[in-house]
């Protein structure tokens, strides 16, 4: 027993700012951001908190799932930093809800969606919980030195959700990671303790692009092509690719590595930018509520971030208690809505 995504959610904060409105504050252009990254725009949060918008998402995902909060078992919130170093953002959304559940944050940087899938996998599994919210929120530009051009164009504000209940959908996943803090690392703020002899540096994230996209390039194609083999399918099989939308160049180069035809990758990082563990569900969200994803569709998700995280799995869509079979087998009308 595994699970299925029942239901759906994301939303993001209202401002919206072009390469062009960047360029009126920093040194650089549209040509310069979009020809290197495909970003054209981003949403930065102003007014809202970040449980602002991750409470919208989730509710927008229960309401999919025409499940009520209260019945929720389990709620797992993939950040790099909530509103508060404590209380969790997981539990801030548990009030904002009104559910009665356990809730926790999970940090695995840009992966955290998948890894947040993981543990998911293990509670069903236990037989632990029947309902579970796993809800990615990140507000990126909070921890971005906007003096920097390199780093400040790339990111953006968001939160995707999704409600996941008993299933077999889930047909293989991987998580990992490579223990390295230098390639992308966010400095935390360390007080005034006066005893403290830690030099204070600024809280601002640091990357080196190269040394991320050789390692992105890889983890993606790797990881695809394993769990692909493992859930027993090949590349042609995989109806959806939805990567982690942190480069346009880096899914370009997975594109030309691997045996997946390249219609089938989705993206939306020109208008969202990198909202690191919120971009693949949100982009979950926007092909399920437009209608793109239709029972049995096989999807492989893949993502890579800091620390250096890795993770991949395949879905097939709308597979709940065993009463969707596999797509060879017993679908034949692949134009079923879910």
């Amino acid at each position: 027993m595994s699970f299925t995504i029942i239901g759906t959610g994301s939303a993001y904060p209202a401002c919206s700012k072009t390469n062009e409105e960047l360029s009126l504050l920093i040194d650089t252009s549209d040509e310069w951001i979009s020809t290197r990254t495909g970003i054209k725009s981003r949403h930065i949060s102003t007014t809202e908190t970040l449980c602002d918008f991750a409470a919208e998402a989730a509710a927008r995902a229960l309401k999919d799932a025409s499940t009520a909060a209260e019945e929720l078992d389990l709620i797992i919130c993939s950040t790099a930093r909530g509103d508060h170093v404590t209380p969790s953002l997981a539990c801030e959304i548990q009030q904002r809800l009104g559910a009665v559940c356990p809730a926790f944050d999970l940090n695995a940087a840009c992966t955290g969606f998948v890894y947040a899938l993981d543990v998911a996998f293990s509670y069903f599994s236990a037989r632990r919980a029947k309902k579970i919210l796993i809800v990615s929120a990140e507000a990126m530009s909070r921890l971005l030195d906007w003096q920097d051009r390199s780093t400040c164009v790339l990111f953006g504000d968001g939160a995707g959700a999704a409600v996941l209940a008993p299933g077999d959908s889930l047909l293989s996943i991987k998580i990992g990671a490579k223990g390295e803090v230098a390639p992308l690392y966010v400095e935390n703020t360390r007080g005034n303790c006066p005893y403290s002899q830690i030099r204070q540096v600024d809280p601002y994230l640091k990357m080196n692009g190269k040394d991320v996209y050789k390692f992105a390039v890889a983890a993606m194609c790797g990881d695809l092509a394993e769990v692909i083999r493992e859930a027993g399918l090949t590349q042609a099989d995989v109806d959806f690719v939805l990567p982690h939308q942190a480069n346009l160049r880096i899914i370009d180069a997975a594109k030309s590595k691997l045996s997946i035809a390249p219609e089938k990758y989705r993206h939306n990082i020109e208008r969202f930018g990198n909202t690191s563990s919120a971009s693949i569900p949100i982009l979950l969200d926007e092909l399920n509520r437009a209608g793109e994803l239709h029972a049995g569709n096989i999807l492989a998700l893949t993502a890579f971030g800091g620390g250096m995280t890795t993770g991949a799995c395949v879905l097939r869509w709308g597979q709940k208690d065993g009463s969707i079979k596999k797509k060879a087998g017993m679908i034949d009308d692949k134009n079923t809505t879910v």
